[in-house]
């Protein structure tokens, strides 16, 4: 696990650096950036976060935010999410930005000065283990981040414990065809670069449904290499304790098709 870290870490850090001295990320092919955003969002930002983009969605555009919220985002790099959040929450919400990287940091730091966001707070973890206590927001978000992260298991049940009840989640990560093997994907691409670590569509939606989770969705928004998806993942933590799941949805061949979270997609 150590090893992903700071696999992961360097690389985040090469890229900090590069925009704190004013040069564009290099994007590799999982990942499109600020072409996922439109360009009123680029227009609300500041130029450092917007080419700090190193995503393969816009979970902005499917949490479905509003006013007073608390949303945390996972692997928030230089800001672009946490502050176009904060702009949606308004000053009586509240947007948290977690990160393991100290040049992300410090690149989210000042891209949050620039922008004269008050209503922001960038915390240094792991996502595995989130700095946050338990039932503490209202949202969670991240932009191709879960396939990073070491040990996915933790992830999700730490998002579950920091999710307030009714609370609910807006994911767009990688997701692989169920038919790929592991050594298929990471064929197909390196784990810094979002692919080699993806989970199946089905491994994804077992995952949130382990640890109480329900209307689970998994939607294709494109394909980002043989059998690899940039998806939109949602999910609600129930305020009773009821348990319902949505099937996901999930391709095969060029169209996409629905299944059971434990279904074999793809």
């Amino acid at each position: 696990m150590t090893e992903i870290h700071e696999t992961v870490r360097l690389r985040y850090a090469q890229a900090a650096l590069g925009v704190l001295n004013g040069e564009s990320c290099c994007n590799d092919s999982a990942d499109y950036g600020a072409e996922l955003y439109s360009a009123l969002e680029r227009d609300e930002l500041p130029n450092a976060a917007v080419m700090a983009s190193l995503g393969c969605g816009n979970p902005i555009a499917v949490a479905e935010l509003r006013e007073g919220e608390r949303v945390l985002d996972l692997g928030s790099g230089g800001g672009i999410d946490v502050l176009l959040s904060a702009k949606r929450v308004g000053s009586t919400g509240r947007a948290f930005g977690l990160d393991m990287t100290d040049e992300m940091l410090a690149l989210a730091q000042r891209n949050a000065a620039e922008a004269g966001a008050t209503n922001v707070e960038f915390l240094k973890g792991h996502i595995e283990a989130i700095p946050l206590p338990a039932a503490s927001v209202d949202v969670v978000i991240s932009n191709c981040v879960v396939n990073l992260a070491a040990d996915k298991p933790s992830v999700f049940r730490e998002i579950a414990r920091v999710l307030r009840p009714g609370g609910r989640i807006g994911i767009t990560d990688i997701v692989a065809s169920d038919s790929l093997t592991p050594e298929e994907r990471a064929a197909r691409g390196s784990y810094a670069g979002c692919i080699a670590g993806a989970l199946s569509f089905s491994e994804f939606g077992s995952g949130l449904e382990a640890v109480g989770l329900t209307d689970i969705s998994l939607k294709v928004s494109h394909e980002v290499a043989d059998g690899m998806y940039s998806v939109i993942v949602k999910a609600t933590k129930p305020v009773d304790g009821a348990a319902a799941t949505v099937p996901a949805i999930a391709p095969t061949g060029t169209a996409a098709r629905s299944c059971g979270c434990n279904g074999n997609c793809g």
